[in-house]
Parts: structure tokens; sequence; C-alpha cells
């Protein structure tokens, strides 16, 4: 209960310190990004990564992000077409309503739902999945659909020199060599991880907004709905087959399948001009929505 307080009170804050006119809202948001990137993500990794039993099944909550994304290009691609969709809103929506909010949404959601023990599966789903995805994939779709030409050969080592992906090798190395992460560490690295719930929360009011005439739009409801219905629906149709839906790898996966559309998305497909009002109301409007689609999920898999 404290921490869904804590939650609230500083989406709050975030959302005052953005109506703020001289607050430097760009310049705080790139230093919170760069907190919650490069110090919490690895602090979190080095907590919980190297304490899993290493085995193929880690697999599977990884490819459900995957699993989502192109399924997401498959249908509304094919929507596209039949509707006589611009590329601009198709390339919005595969981009967008592909990706989930798998850290900064998912992270503090699972804590508070399934405890500490689902953290060290969001995270492989997040670097496995969302993460890798938003380096990659999610830049080829934006730049297929905005015709905009990209340097596909620098994905790579934009991947390689993101310190959480590198945090990420580091510690699942540790877990199949049997390493654990040395004693000394973990206080410092408990005490970052503590502030992951507020500050991503604070992250996400700062750039939370709505607009009213994409909120009329079918788009958005169409991308919310698959986002938020149809992904976690067909994780858990499918991935129930491979796990025992009791198991915390599977309520895990499907509640991340099942969180607002990643914030990350939104930015790429704002940088490639995909319908940027549409593309920011997704994953601002999303968080508020999805919290209430992922407990009714929470309720469902209990």
């Amino acid at each position: 209960m404290t921490s869904a307080i804590i939650a609230v009170i500083f989406l709050f804050f975030g959302l005052f310190i953005q109506k703020q006119d001289h607050f430097p809202l760009e310049k705080v948001s790139k230093w919170v990004n760069f907190y919650l990137f490069n110090l919490v993500l690895p602090a979190l990794a080095l907590l919980y990564i190297p304490n899993i039993n290493p085995g193929w099944d880690l697999l599977l909550p990884i490819s459900a992000a995957w699993f989502t994304f192109f399924l997401s290009w498959l249908i509304f691609g094919t929507l596209g077409k039949f509707l006589k969709w611009d590329a601009a809103t198709t390339g919005c929506l595969v981009v967008v309503s592909g990706l989930a909010n798998t850290s900064f949404l998912g992270f503090p959601v699972i804590e508070g739902l399934l405890g500490n023990e689902g953290l060290p599966i969001a995270l492989l789903i997040d670097q496995g999945g969302s993460f890798l995805l938003v380096s990659s994939m999610a830049i080829l779709v934006a730049s297929l659909f905005s015709h905009q030409e990209s340097d596909l050969r620098k994905i790579p080592m934009k991947i390689l020199s993101f310190p959480p992906f590198l945090f990420l090798l580091v510690t699942l190395s540790m877990s199949l060599l049997g390493l654990k992460t040395p004693e000394f560490i973990l206080p410092l690295a408990s005490i970052i991880a503590k502030t992951m719930v507020p500050v991503s929360i604070f992250a996400i009011g700062m750039r939370f907004s709505v607009d009213f005439e994409s909120l009329r739009s079918s788009h958005f409801w169409l991308g919310m709905g698959y986002r938020l219905v149809l992904a976690p629906a067909l994780v858990w149709l499918i991935y129930r087959n491979f796990n025992s839906m009791d198991e915390i790898t599977f309520k895990t996966t499907v509640l991340e399948s099942g969180m607002a559309p990643m914030i990350t998305g939104s930015l790429v497909a704002i940088q490639y001009e995909l319908r940027p009002k549409l593309a920011a109301l997704l994953s601002g409007l999303g968080i508020p929505i999805s919290i209430v689609t992922v407990i009714i999920w929470y309720f469902f898999l209990k």
C-alpha cells in the first residue's frame, strides 16, 4: 500500500512539473532517463539476474515481446492496406502498439502485484525483448513507413554500448557460471533499486498528455485494444502450453505483454514523423488505462 501511495504522489508531482512554464522539462527528462537507464536498470540486474537458475525456459518470456511486436506488424500492416490508411498511421500503430512499457511501468507494477520474485523475469523481457526491439526492428519499421533513410549499420553498436544491456550480458554470464554479485555491491545496488518506482512513475508523469482529437480516433482504440487486450490474450492462450499457469514466469510474461505502449517506442515514431500526436497519446493515456486492465489480467491469472 505504501508503494502505491508513493507512486501516486510522484505521478502527480510529474504532472505538476510539466505544467510549470519555466521549468527545464526536457533537460530534467533526459537526466531522469539517464539515471533510470544507466543506474537503476544495472542495479536491478546485479541484484536479481545472477540468482536466476539458467535454462532454455528463460527464452520463453523474452520471445513473447518479439511475438507481439511481429504480430502487431502483421495485423496493422494488413489493416492498413485493407482500410487504406496512410503509411504514417500504419507505421505508428506497428511501432507504438507493438512495444509494451515493460520497464518504467512494468517493473513497479510487477513488483506491486507479484513481488520481487517477478522482477528478474520482467528484466529479461525488457532487456532481451523490448529494448532490443526498440533499438533495432522499431527503427527499421519506422524507416520503412516514413521513407526516411536510417543508418542501420549503427544499430548493433548502439545495442552493445547501452549500459543496461551490457549489465544484462554480464549478469546472465554470472548466472550461467554460478557466480553471485559481490556482497559489498549489494547494499548500494539495493538503495538505487528502491528508487525505481518513484523515479519511473515521475518520468511517466512528466511525459503524460492528452490530445482529445486523437482520442476520438478509431486508430487510438485499435492500438490500445491490441496492446492491452489482444496481445496478452494471445500470450496467455499460447504460452500456457509451455508453462504452468501458476508459475511466476507465466504470470509475469502475460502481465508484461499487457502493459501500456512503450514510451521509447512512441519517441521513435515521433522522430520519424509517424503520427506524433497519436504516438504520444498511445503511450501517455495508455498508462492509466493499462493499470486498470493489468489489474483485471492479474485477477484473471490468480
